[in-house]
């Protein structure tokens, strides 16, 4: 069960309804009221529009919202609670749920390890090879550097001096002026969310996040024992639904926020600046921290976007850090082995991060830091983001194409940065898909990874991680396996065809 009871009013959920309602093809027969009806709560539901445990209107509301019998609206409500996509209780009302069997996010996403990648294309982990040579420069340039520092213990909790400097400036540079003592250094983004879930969001507090959202931190903030709030996304790639937003931040008051305004991960959708400032005031208005993720910030793929055509970043409408906490990374611009991220905050949550780190991880390595102070001191930084860039064009395009060709009847929208493809799966089950990717040599994450209780089984991930040949053989082995699902086909599978780029 979700960890939160929000209400959807009548006005609100007559409105989904009606956005999703698609004309019948001709000679169709429409089905009786009461199952459209219920078919529509529950694809609401299952696509994360409605969340798990929120509490339905009235049948009477409803039936007058809809302007329908009140009969419709009870039988529908029926063969929801039949089908255990509602529950209720007399003098309570009834709210959102999925039904026992239905599978529940239970992890994160783990990389497979390189010697199983033979057999195996692994659309799991949305992460690139490193962008060459500037890998070997910066690390080269590390050593260059380190003597001074191994004369020293080595521990610098808050992260290298010169790095928490360079990166400040990098924040000035973008208009938000920022000192070094704004910047903490982390051992990764999920290092500094580690750290600021044990600070603000200690066990039983309320986090709101985005639904979908990315689904390593999901799971990061259930052990951490949160209760994870859902927040909708708005349709297609607009961003964010400033009213559910509002209504969430005011009803639910959470201690902490957590959203992905550049490129979302999984959606990759990119919030505008408008939604930005309502945003940042609404978390300030209910006292609520808000967490921007900017790991996916420089990964802009439309040339459109570049020469300053991004939004403001979400700190720059808090640039004391009073409200907003901001996250970055070298891990998904750069490379993943790169094990280098920051915090950006008000000085004294900085000293409050660093204080609590003594009982965590100490510090970051030096020699990665030295690595990335390298490449941004010289430009190195630059170069390897826009071969990265040209990269993940490149495989985005191959990818769109090669499963518009073998899945037509899959839908999605092309983001315009980032690194993922939100894809909604034909009516296939993306679990069930998932289970026969790993059949025939194709590991795709399924979308209740990404929800919390269940939600947006009828999706799948997929990452800008392959290109060429190796794209069109993904897709190939992606339509595979949704024949598998769509055929009921449980055992006697073709295995893996061996497949050399």
């Amino acid at each position: 069960m979700a960890q939160w009871t929000s209400a959807v009013g009548a006005a609100q959920l007559a409105r989904l309804l009606t956005s999703q309602q698609e004309r019948p093809a001709p000679g169709t027969r429409r089905p009786p009221a009461y199952r459209a009806l219920a078919d529509g709560i529950r694809l609401l539901v299952l696509e994360g529009r409605v969340p798990v445990a929120a509490r339905l209107p009235a049948e009477r509301e409803l039936a007058l919202a809809l302007s329908v019998s009140r009969t419709t609206v009870a039988a529908a409500y029926e063969a929801l609670r039949t089908e255990g996509f509602l529950e209720s209780r007399r003098g309570a009302g009834s709210w959102t749920a999925v039904p026992a069997g239905n599978p529940l996010p239970a992890r994160g996403l783990e990389p497979l390890p390189p010697e199983a990648l033979g057999s195996v294309i692994d659309l799991g982990c949305a992460s690139l090879p490193a962008p060459e040579p500037w890998l070997t420069r910066a690390v080269q340039g590390a050593l260059e550097e380190l003597p001074p520092y191994a004369h020293t213990h080595g521990d610098y909790p808050a992260g290298l001096p010169a790095l928490r400097s360079m990166i400040a400036e990098r924040y000035t540079a973008r208009g938000i002026p920022t000192m070094p003592e704004q910047i903490m250094v982390t051992t990764g983004a999920m290092g500094a969310m580690d750290a600021i879930c044990h600070l603000f969001a200690g066990r039983g507090e309320r986090v709101a996040v985005e639904s979908p959202s990315y689904a390593n931190i999901l799971q990061l903030m259930r052990e951490a024992g949160a209760r994870l709030v859902p927040v909708a996304m708005a349709e297609g790639l607009s961003g964010w639904d400033l009213d559910r937003w509002r209504q969430v931040l005011r009803e639910a008051a959470p201690r902490l926020a957590y959203v992905v305004a550049d490129f979302h991960n999984p959606t990759g959708a990119l919030a505008d600046e408008d939604q930005r400032r309502r945003l940042v005031d609404a978390a300030r208005s209910a006292g609520t921290v808000l967490v921007a993720d900017e790991t996916m910030t420089e990964l802009w793929l439309d040339e459109s976007l570049g020469d300053a055509g991004m939004p403001r970043p979400v700190c720059g409408f808090d640039p004391a850090g009073s409200t907003v906490i901001t996250v970055g990374s070298a891990s998904k611009a750069f490379w993943a082995g790169m094990r280098i991220g920051w915090v950006r905050a008000a000085p004294d949550v900085i000293r409050s991060l660093v204080a609590a780190r003594a009982y965590a991880d100490l510090g970051t390595p030096v020699l990665e830091q030295l690595a990335v102070n390298w490449l941004f001191s010289t430009g190195g930084w630059e170069q390897a983001v826009e071969l990265r860039r040209r990269q993940a064009r490149e495989n985005r395009d191959a990818l769109v194409a090669a499963v518009r060709r073998e899945l037509p009847g899959w839908e999605f929208e092309v983001p315009r940065g980032g690194l993922t493809l939100w894809v909604r799966a034909g009516g296939l089950s993306g679990s069930r898909l998932a289970e026969a990717g790993e059949r025939v040599g194709v590991r795709v994450p399924s979308g209740p990874r990404f929800g919390v209780d269940g939600a947006f089984e009828g999706y799948v991930r997929l990452p800008f991680t392959v290109a060429g040949a190796v794209a069109d053989e993904a897709a190939s082995r992606l339509s595979a396996a949704a024949r598998l699902v769509e055929t009921g086909a449980t055992g006697g599978a073709e295995g893996p065809r061996t497949f050399v780029a």
